[in-house]
């Protein structure tokens, strides 16, 4: 449960407005980041089967590496000098281990006395977890700016409370098409085990099943009690070496949380 509150969603957000330029080798998205008035900001480098996100978080900084063909994803702490990996099979295993903690949780919170039981749902729901968590549904309304960008805003409801905004752009303003984002189902996917609604909060080309259309440019959703807004200020064609998606020499390999044993 620590690992998917601490490491999974930041994992997440470094992500969230990760595609390629099919034009060029790759693509450099400049994200900023608001939440209760504090400002940072983040780099994302797409190629075809990588994915690469920098992002300072109360000044430390923290480096995302998702390889696609090898299925890995490596967190990297350049202040510590070390590393962690999260391989497929890790993602096997938490997410049974999920799954059962999840369904022992379930089976307590039957005998909570029907208020307290809401409280629970209720919290489970804003972190997007387990059974209590619903698909987000999505309402057009009207259009916003952003940046150089005029965007299709739309509302995104779960049992009728607003829980996040998007204000989204057709694909081709930016350059992109549905092949630029084979890399970022990937990465959804991979962590798909672990909770669905991580899925969501991927960026990706809307459809009519998920009730918008477009890619979104700006991002607000409620995390637990604050609110965190995210823009995209800059899309660049830029080529990247192999260095940029290595560890970097005598960074020392830590392990999980959650240890390569199954430790909770």
């Amino acid at each position: 449960m620590s690992v998917s509150v601490k490491i999974v969603p930041f994992v997440v957000a470094c992500f969230l407005t990760a595609a390629r330029l099919g034009a060029a080798d790759g693509v450099l998205i400049v994200q900023k980041h608001t939440s209760a008035g504090t400002t940072d900001t983040s780099q994302t480098q797409i190629e075809k089967t990588r994915m690469r996100s920098e992002r300072s978080i109360a000044g430390k900084p923290q480096i995302i590496i998702f390889d696609g063909t090898a299925q890995v994803i490596r967190m990297i702490d350049p202040d510590r000098k070390t590393y962690r990996e999260m391989t497929k099979a890790d993602i096997d295993r938490l997410g049974s281990q999920m799954s059962g903690a999840m369904a022992q949780m379930q089976e307590q919170m039957k005998n909570l006395p029907p208020e307290q039981r809401e409280r629970m749902e209720a919290m489970m729901r804003g972190r997007g977890l387990g059974a209590a968590a619903v698909k987000t549904e999505y309402r057009r309304n009207g259009t916003d700016k952003v940046g150089k960008w005029t965007c299709d805003k739309y509302d995104g409801y779960k049992k009728e409370e607003k829980v996040t905004e998007i204000c989204t752009v057709p694909v081709a303003t930016l350059g992109l098409t549905a092949a630029d984002f084979e890399i970022t189902k990937l990465a959804a996917q991979f962590f798909q085990q672990l909770t669905p609604q991580l899925g969501e909060q991927m960026l990706s080309i809307g459809s009519p099943e998920q009730g918008f259309s477009g890619i979104p440019v700006k991002t607000v959703v409620t995390v637990g009690q604050r609110q965190v807004t995210s823009e995209v200020t800059e899309v660049t064609h830029k080529t990247f070496s192999n260095d940029d998606y290595a560890v970097p020499a005598g960074y020392q390999k830590q392990e999980l949380p959650m240890g390569r044993r199954g430790r909770q």
